[in-house]
């Protein structure tokens, strides 16, 4: 692990205490898990959207009508 130095406004800063404190953790370890869980939200993110780009499924109806909604979930009206 790597020390950094960061400069943040003393509001932040106090935010940044407070939430450490009620998490029973420090700012270091507070700061750390936030930028951990960007980066993990980021990854998630960029695969998805790999896995769609890369997704060869065609959503063409090849000119025949779409079912409509009460077919597909077998619902009718009801007398």
């Amino acid at each position: 692990m790597r020390n950094v130095t960061i400069t943040v406004e003393d509001d932040a800063l106090e935010w940044a205490r407070v939430e450490a404190a009620k998490r029973n953790t420090s700012v270091s370890k507070l700061v750390g898990s936030f930028i951990s869980e960007m980066r993990r939200r980021d990854d998630a993110y960029m695969r998805a959207y790999h896995e769609w780009k890369n997704d060869t499924r065609t959503w063409s109806s090849d000119g025949q009508p779409y079912p409509k909604r009460e077919e597909l979930y077998e619902r009718g009206s009801k007398s």
